[in-house]
């Protein structure tokens, strides 16, 4: 079937796989690219971390948290499963549902102004239709103490529902079902004005490297006079009467090994080379406009 972190995918949004990816997953075929390996942790922190995300969300708002650890299936659309985190016991004594979400501090920023990632609205809407419950709240924890914490009410759309039964089925019956390809780009559809915006989203990052590569210059023509008056001094003041500014200079150091003696290790202790050495692939986004 189809759970609810499967939804992002079948609609084409997900951040992590695509509706292909999906697709070979459901009919049971190995992926042809395996996950990077350092996927599983952070997989594994987050879910080890769902007890925790769902004991802070009840310390701030008083609401009883618990979990039922039952698959639930949509009784009109059998392929729709939900393993839903914890469910919130109302005051009116009515139930919500909990998920519970992990990130690091440099994705704090997509959940600010009221903001929830799309690809869990989707997720948590499939959950709120399968077991037909009307309120739920997405947590998200990305610190190590309770303030790096926030979470978000979502209501029942029964218009954005609908479109996600729809989508899910079609996915279902037309692709997974009949083992057909799905197209790589997903369901929906892309439009030139995305990659317009990428490119001038490309241009404006230009301008920025470019300026923050002036800045960085005007900084060091600044810092050469202090940093000859210092000399091996790691610690400066100046004082101007009004202000007082510290100047520190402190030396850093780091172990590498330069691209020459890797491949001398290589050539030379191939055996340690292998136990320690490991390979990762990757592929860069380029886009160019041409004339059509």
């Amino acid at each position: 079937g189809i759970g609810g972190s499967d939804v992002a995918a079948i609609m084409g949004i997900s951040p992590f796989v695509t509706s292909r990816d999906l697709y070979y997953d459901k009919i049971g075929v190995t992926p042809m690219i395996e996950e990077p390996e350092a996927n599983w942790v952070a997989k594994e922190f987050g879910h080890r971390l769902e007890d925790l995300v769902a004991e802070i969300f009840s310390k701030k708002t008083g609401l009883e948290v618990f979990p039922v650890r039952i698959m639930f299936r949509h009784p009109l659309y059998p392929f729709m499963l939900a393993d839903v985190d914890f469910f919130v016991r109302m005051p009116d004594g009515s139930f919500a549902i909990l998920e519970c979400k992990t990130c690091n501090y440099n994705a704090k920023e997509k959940w600010d102004d009221g903001k929830i990632p799309e690809h869990y609205v989707y997720q948590v809407r499939h959950y709120m239709s399968v077991v037909n419950i009307s309120h739920a709240f997405i947590a998200c924890l990305w610190g190590n103490n309770e303030n790096d914490f926030v979470y978000r009410p979502l209501e029942r759309d029964l218009m954005e529902e609908q479109d996600i039964i729809e989508q899910e089925g079609y996915f279902w019956r037309e692709f997974v079902e009949k083992k057909v390809e799905p197209p790589l780009v997903g369901i929906t559809t892309l439009d030139s004005k995305s990659l317009e915006k990428y490119l001038t989203l490309s241009e404006e990052k230009s301008r920025l490297e470019k300026r923050k590569k002036e800045i960085d210059a005007e900084q060091r023509a600044i810092s050469v006079p202090f940093v000859e008056l210092m000399g091996q001094g790691c610690k400066a003041f100046l004082e101007d009467g009004a202000s007082r500014y510290r100047i520190t200079f402190n030396p850093t150091k780091r172990t590498m090994i330069g691209k020459e003696n890797l491949e001398k290790l290589k050539i030379q202790h191939p055996d340690i080379y292998d136990e320690y050495a490991t390979e990762t692939e990757s592929r860069i986004f380029r886009l160019k406009k041409e004339v059509a």
